[in-house]
């Protein structure tokens, strides 16, 4: 005969039972993310989905790496580093170059994490003083440059009313016009806001004004990671519009974890989430307008010799997100 177990060991066994399926039910599904650039506000959402824990919510362990900009994301994604990543709206151009990876959702719209800036004592004043002038943007062919050469052409000064001068990083372009080499950089927001507070430099203009209809960042995924995992991308995606929206409900703890993320002092990412939060797209949703500026600007800065079909470079399966 078999032993009648008492009241307690049934209590143990119950627990046992409930402690392995609470471990299952926690089970995460990782996924490899990429941010385009380590030190960028709009991406740190990333870590404001990771520390309140609205990823963990939707079954998502992600494991977080930073790219030195679009291109080595993209060899990234072909390689298989990373399941989805974060970059520029004009990276969708890979696509057509064979990358294996695609758009699948709206992230950031106009261009409003960039501006043209010039030093405190520069005699500039306005948009009108930039005729002519020497524009220092990071290399010939870049998000910056198309810019550039886009306020000279809505200003009717032609494609090169101003004179574009690929020097790289901010550093030497600060010291170009600090010798009266450039008359004006175009940088990140976060850095004119910084220059501003040490009274260095002015913000003559934000990119958000130029061009309202666009993709500064998108949301990309691997091939394998759409046939292989779709319902995984859906809950990441979920993850992320939930982190969009508590980011737009919380703007001290949103403030706090950004500046962390992205070593800048609060007092700057306060200026950054004014000028930036509204820009986050709630739900992924194409804007069939903004994707045709940027197949523009895909030919316009070389990445594709002719204008690529829209439905080429972008999927629309995942989105709307609905939360």
């Amino acid at each position: 005969m078999l032993p009648i177990p008492n009241s307690r060991s049934v209590a143990a066994v119950a627990l046992a039972a409930a402690l392995l399926a609470s471990g299952s039910a926690l089970a995460q599904d990782k996924l490899r993310i990429g941010k385009s650039v380590p030190n960028s506000w709009a991406f740190s959402a990333t870590d404001v989905g990771i520390q309140t824990g609205i990823f963990k919510q939707e079954g998502i362990e992600l494991a977080v790496s930073s790219f030195k900009g679009d291109a080595q994301m993209q060899a990234g994604l072909t390689a298989g580093a990373v399941d989805v990543s974060l970059g520029s709206g004009p990276g969708l151009g890979f696509r057509a170059k064979g990358v294996p990876a695609i758009g699948v959702a709206a992230m950031y719209g106009a261009p409003s994490n960039l501006a043209l800036v010039v030093l405190n004592k520069s005699p500039i004043k306005t948009v009108a003083d930039l005729k002519g002038k020497r524009i220092g943007v990071t290399t010939a062919g870049s998000l910056t440059d198309w810019l550039t050469r886009e306020l000279g052409r809505q200003q009717g000064w032609g494609r090169d009313g101003m004179q574009v001068m690929p020097l790289g990083s901010v550093q030497a372009r600060l010291a170009a016009m600090e010798r009266n080499d450039l008359d004006a950089l175009v940088i990140e927001s976060a850095t004119g806001f910084e220059l501003e507070e040490l009274k260095r430099g002015r913000i003559i203009l934000d990119f958000g004004d130029i061009e309202k209809n666009f993709y500064t960042h998108v949301i990309f995924a691997t091939d394998n990671m759409i046939e292989k995992r779709p319902e995984v991308l859906r809950r990441f995606l979920r993850g992320w519009f939930k982190t969009i929206a508590f980011i737009h409900a919380n703007k001290a703890e949103t403030v706090k974890i950004t500046s962390k993320a992205i070593e800048v002092r609060e007092s700057i990412v306060n200026r950054i989430y004014d000028a930036q939060v509204n820009g986050f797209s709630r739900d992924g949703a194409w804007d069939p307008v903004a994707i045709d500026v940027i197949r523009r600007s895909l030919k316009d800065l070389g990445i594709l010799d002719s204008l690529p079909d829209a439905r080429t470079i972008y999927n629309d399966t995942f989105v709307p997100v609905k939360l």
